[in-house]
This record gives structure tokens, sequence and C-alpha cells, in this order.
């Protein structure tokens, strides 16, 4: 029984970060100002992602989002502006093959087996009128 009622945490608080993070970014990148979390703020997302909380769940879900904001806060504090952007995560570099004819033309071969050919195009019957 618990099991099953840590998972249904687990996918409450998971449905409620996917509505309330991109909700914080929109008013903290906006505002530009730090923005505080309330219960109440928890409990309007997830009556927009209709879940019913209680206020035991609502207190957790908001120290949980509390702990990922400074953490994401902690992130965008560092100075990255040195810092070159990379296309992977790590220096990976993708091998290239050198651009050579690895077989002979065949195309008369395939077209001497067609039903019309002309001027080395295949000729099909009109299907759209």
């Amino acid at each position: 029984m618990m099991r099953v009622m840590i998972k249904k945490d687990q996918k409450i608080i998971r449905r409620i970060k996917r509505v309330m993070i991109p909700y914080y970014f929109f008013n903290y990148k906006v505002s530009g100002f730090q923005m505080t979390l309330s219960v109440d703020d928890v409990k309007c997302v997830s009556n927009l992602a209709y879940i019913d909380v209680n206020e035991d769940e609502a207190q957790a879900t908001l120290t949980q989002l509390t702990e990922i904001f400074t953490l994401i806060e902690t992130m965008q504090a560092v100075d990255t502006s040195a810092v070159e952007p990379m296309s992977h995560a790590q220096n990976v570099v993708q091998r290239l093959r050198e651009d050579r004819v690895t077989e002979s033309d065949q195309r008369d071969l395939y077209q001497s087996i067609a039903p019309q050919v002309e001027a080395g195009i295949y000729l099909v019957p009109k299907v759209i009128e």
C-alpha cells in the first residue's frame, strides 16, 4: 500500500512540475526579479493540471519545487560567457568517409526491363485527371 502511495505522489509531483516550471520561468524572465512560490501557487497550478492535492501534498510539492528553483537559480548565476557552445556534451567528431563512386552505372540495365522509357526517363500511366 505504501509503495502505491509513493508512486502516486511521484506522479502528482511530475505532473505539477510539467506545468509549474514553464509557468515559473515565464514570470521569472519577464519580471526580472526572484519569484517566491506559495502553497496557493501550487494549488493554482495543480488546478490547471486537473490534479486534486490536499494541504500536505501541496506543502511537500512546494518544498520540492523550491529546491529545484534554488538549484536552477544557482546554475543561472554561473558566468558562462567564456564557454563556447557545443553540439554534444562530449568532445566527439563525426568521422566522414571520402565521397567516391563505389558502384557502376547500371541505368541501361534497369531501363531495359521497364515497360516504357524515353530519353532515360521512366514513363508511367497518368493517374490523376
